[in-house]
């Protein structure tokens, strides 16, 4: 029997990835990855496709290189969407439990949801999720208690829903066909990537989630184990890059290394020195000051984690995040970013690697499974297998209820066993019925009478 997988497809500003993974079946609840690829990003800005040539091409190329290294066919993918289209609101529902219900069933909480779907929208945005975060049952509400099973006459609920841009979903899943496979399902990216990063004890304890990427910075705030607030801040690392680009005048390909070898967001702990790095075209070699190009690199840093505090204020979680800050993405990799974060927010913090799901990889696979760079592509897989878990569990069949048994046959009495039966009363004889003169119909009536009129001999 063929193993079960799931492809996840990150399509990022910078970079595609597309990761394959399947069920660990010696470490139950965790995954392996079987097969990834990862090529540059085109026609993607700030996480939005705007040429979907170009991003089909390389979604292509990275899901070749996965499929070939899995040595499997790639159909069905699940794919991350972010960008600055993406927004969220919320908003509070309530069905009315049909009469004589005892109390409230799964049916119930479907319906409830399924009617958040039917909330005005503005025009050319359609919904992505739809998160409940707290149940009410005739305006109590429910702590720790699932509403199912509980009695009452009507149930409502907190939702946090998530939307984007029609144009932007529809871009995306165009260029998924036109590569040859099927969207089996759209995810928030900062929720693939919790997935992957967060424990449920860090849900459950408060945490901010912060996935730094190359376009877009992606904020999911979860407190008492359910998502709270969800934001994409349109400035990331492709961002500093550019920044290092103009003030350091150099090229794109030359700031990039220069942020990865030598950067930091805190001057005062780099050393008091001089890079050195090759001219173009035989010009002389360049110059840059370590302490220079920090300073560079903490403007747009504290720009980025000064809007993600603004978020966790807005939210009204500061005071709940026990579990502080969970910095991941390529952004966490740069350096003394944890030390900055937790200065600036007063919040601690630490990198969140995608490794906290999965078991390893197969054998002669060279991914990286704890490089923050994978932790949306890993998460997509885990998110995958959750939906499959669900739609199985949908298809279950309903148990056929047990029949009643029958009731036990009233006992007879020994003593009239030997009795013989009572002769049951004769019926006194009926009289004979008398045959009815059949009744005469009110045109013959007349016709008789006529013709006794006619025969009169005293008529003259």
């Amino acid at each position: 029997m063929d193993k079960q997988i799931v492809v996840g497809l990150d399509i990022g500003t910078t970079k595609i990835a597309c990761l394959i993974g399947e069920r660990d079946e010696e470490n139950k609840g965790k995954i392996k990855i079987i097969g990834h690829g990862k090529v540059a990003s085109v026609g993607v800005v700030h996480g939005e496709v705007k040429n979907i040539i170009d991003a089909t091409k390389s979604i292509e190329k990275a899901v070749a290189m996965a499929a070939e290294e899995a040595k499997c066919p790639v159909n069905d993918v699940y794919v991350g969407i972010a960008g600055q289209h993406i927004q969220s609101q919320k908003n509070r529902g309530m069905i009315s439990i049909p009469s004589g219900q005892e109390f409230i069933e799964e049916a119930d909480i479907n319906r409830l949801i399924s009617e958040q779907n039917n909330i005005p929208l503005d025009p050319g945005v359609e919904i992505i999720h739809i998160f409940p975060q707290r149940y009410f049952v005739d305006n109590e509400e429910l702590k720790d208690v699932s509403p199912i099973g509980v009695s009452g006459v009507r149930l409502a609920a907190d939702f946090h829903i998530v939307t984007g841009k029609s144009d932007c979903i529809r871009n995306i899943i165009s260029c998924v066909r036109r590569a040859g496979l099927n969207v089996k399902g759209i995810v928030l990216e900062p929720i693939a990537s919790g997935l992957a990063v967060l424990t449920q004890e860090d849900r459950d304890a408060g945490v901010t989630l912060v996935d730094i990427g190359g376009g877009t910075t992606d904020v999911a705030i979860f407190t008492e184990g359910v998502i709270r607030h969800t934001h994409v801040i349109p400035f990331a690392g492709k961002n500093i890059t550019e920044d290092i680009r103009k003030g350091c005048t150099v090229l794109p390909d030359t700031a990039e290394k220069l942020k990865v070898q030598f950067g930091s967001c805190m001057p005062e702990c780099v050393p008091d020195e001089v890079v050195s790095f090759p001219g173009v075209k035989g010009q002389a070699p360049r110059h840059v000051d370590v302490r220079f190009l920090a300073n560079v690199i903490k403007a747009r840093t504290s720009e980025i984690i000064d809007f993600v505090y603004n978020e966790i204020v807005e939210s009204q979680t500061e005071k709940q995040l026990v579990g502080g800050i969970v910095l991941t993405g390529g952004g966490a990799k740069l350096k003394d970013i944890v030390n900055f974060t937790a200065y600036k927010t007063g919040i601690s913090t630490r990198i969140g690697t995608p490794n906290e799901h999965v078991s390893g990889v197969a054998e002669g696979k060279s991914v990286d499974i704890s490089d923050p760079i994978y932790a949306t592509g890993i998460g997509l897989v885990l998110y995958g297998f959750k939906d499959i878990d669900l739609e199985q569990e949908e298809m279950k069949p309903e148990p056929e209820p047990e029949p009643e048994p029958e009731p036990d046959p009233k006992p007879i009495n020994p003593d009239i066993l030997d009795e013989e039966p009572e002769p049951e009363p004769e019926k006194p004889p009926q009289k004979p019925e008398k045959p009815k003169k059949p009744r005469k119909s009110w045109l013959k009536s007349i016709e008789d009478y006529l013709g006794n009129f006619l025969n009169d001999d005293q008529i003259v």
